[in-house]
């Protein structure tokens, strides 16, 4: 062997290597000890994330849901328009989810990636179908540069839920029966705000309404608990890239520490956490259902060099195998139909062929005329 294919061969030994080490997660890279960003993280200049604070004049939309299952109802479903349409997001306040079920929730979060990198592994998985799934970035089988991410993933679907929880973690303590209980309770919450969604599309519910209605009580459900590491650079990288999200709705759970930023006029704002809250969001189904009239918003996580940040998103929206489409009753002659039919099946295909990114996807399924 020639002096040149031994140096080839080390440098391939290397690379090899690095590329098993960063498929471990940010987690198992903390865990080791680290002082400088692997450039594997390094964003393009253009795509780091520069300070910024949500100016104090803009309110973010808050939805109190005791008002809205109260005489106030119609008030709160203008609000509710308002913050659809203007925003894509919102927050929600007495929500009606214990305390109890949101801290053990967290706590068996991070719980979860406190375990000693082996047990993680046993739910580390490629595959886009697998019902329960621990990664790292957005997509590890598609970015050219990684996230400062780690997550698990778990479907929840409620008509069969109790048959899923066998392929659960089983550590922490506790994990399965906070993780279920959380994943019931946020299902009864999306029910209560799709209704109204419903409502403040099309009015007045008729019967072919409470056919869908029922189609949501057994729609899917998946749940995502993210881990944010400190980080030794953040201003280098991103724990989430812009994106939109893929269902009808997502509930989120933050911790107190900063994080969530959405793109609002043009620029990117923190959303400053409220506590004992949820932010929602209006996801890419929801978009294509109300053609177009309520939008999907993009929004990103930013990482910091002080704090582990922990958040649980629970997205939902109608069955996996349901089509999903305008709703009829929100397309005529001066507002046609804007939007191909989609079903997650089609979303699945799309982000395993290539790189997700912003809002590719639902661009990809809009009519063109």
């Amino acid at each position: 062997m020639t002096p040149g294919m031994a140096v080839e061969n080390d440098s391939t030994t290397v690379a090899l290597e690095l590329a098993q080490m960063y498929q471990k997660g940010v987690k198992h890279l903390c865990d080791n000890g680290l002082n400088k960003l692997p450039f594997k993280y390094v964003l393009p200049n253009s795509d780091r994330p520069q300070p910024c604070k949500l100016p104090a004049a803009l309110q973010l939309p808050v939805i109190d849901l005791a008002q809205l299952c109260g005489p106030n109802r119609c008030h709160v479903l203008r609000s509710l328009t308002k913050a659809c349409e203007e925003y894509g997001f919102f927050q929600l306040i007495n929500h009606g989810i214990s305390s109890d079920v949101i801290s053990n929730m967290r706590e068996v979060s991070s719980k979860f990636f406190e375990l000693p990198y082996e047990e993680r592994a046993k739910y580390m998985s490629s595959d886009m179908h697998a019902t329960v799934r621990y990664g790292t970035s957005f997509n590890q089988n598609k970015d050219n540069v990684f996230c400062w991410r780690d997550f698990l993933k778990l479907t929840c679907n409620p008509n069969n839920l109790q048959q899923l929880l066998s392929g659960w973690p089983s550590s922490p303590a506790g994990f399965k029966d906070s993780a279920s209980t959380y994943a019931e309770e946020t299902h009864r919450l999306f029910l209560c705000l799709v209704e109204a969604i419903l409502e403040s599309l099309g009015g007045d519910m008729e019967i072919e309404d409470e056919k869908l209605l029922n189609e949501f009580e057994k729609g899917s459900q998946l749940m995502v608990m993210n881990c944010y590491p400190q980080c030794p650079e953040p201003e280098l990288t991103l724990g989430m890239p812009p994106h939109s999200d893929y269902g009808f709705l997502t509930l989120l759970l933050q911790d107190q520490v900063e994080g969530l930023q959405i793109h609002y006029q043009q620029k990117w704002v923190t959303v400053q956490p409220l506590p004992n809250s949820f932010v929602v969001n209006i996801g890419d189904h929801l978009e294509i259902f109300s053609n177009g009239r309520y939008k999907s918003v993009l929004h990103r996580v930013v990482v910091n060099a002080k704090k582990d940040r922990i958040s649980v998103a629970t997205l939902h929206s109608l069955p996996f195998d349901s089509t999903i489409k305008p709703w009829p009753k929100l397309v005529n002659e001066e507002n046609p139909r804007l939007y191909k039919d989609t079903n997650f099946g089609i979303f699945l295909d799309y982000i395993s062929s290539c790189e997700p990114k912003r809002k590719n996807f639902l661009n990809s399924r809009k009519i063109i005329y």
